[in-house]
Formats: C-alpha cells, sequence, structure tokens
C-alpha cells in the first residue's frame, strides 16, 4: 500500500508542478507540500455523509490551489 500512496503523491506532485509552470496553480507552497494537503483533504472526503458535503470540500481545496492575487 506504501508503495501506491508514493506513486499517487508522486502523481499529484507533478501536475500540480505543472500547473505552477502554466500559472494556473499557486506558486507560493512547494507542488510537495500542495500535494500532502490535496491527499489529505481526500482522504477527508471519505468521512463525508453527502456528496454535497464531498463537493464543499473539493470546492475548498481547489480554492486553496489557485495563485494568489
Amino acid at each position: 500500500m506504501a508503495h501506491a500512496e508514493q506513486h499517487l503523491r508522486y502523481f499529484v506532485r507533478g501536475s500540480l508542478a505543472e500547473g505552477v509552470r502554466a500559472g494556473e496553480v499557486r506558486d507560493d507552497v512547494s507542488p510537495d507540500e500542495l500535494a500532502g494537503y490535496c491527499l489529505h483533504a481526500l482522504v477527508g472526503a471519505g468521512a463525508l455523509s453527502s456528496k454535497a458535503a464531498v463537493l464543499r470540500l473539493v470546492a475548498v481545496t481547489l480554492a486553496g490551489l489557485r495563485p494568489q492575487g
């Protein structure tokens, strides 16, 4: 399981780094830290009781990735 989690983190980090280069993801936090943020949010989504709550969490997570300003 640890290998799968590491692979997922690597994939998410790479995608976020591409987003930073494109100006679509904030650059004041490292892609590695942002990957951890996103993956922890996904874990939190598993404990939510409704689809609406999951969608709100996704919206908040995406808002946290946007460039500042």
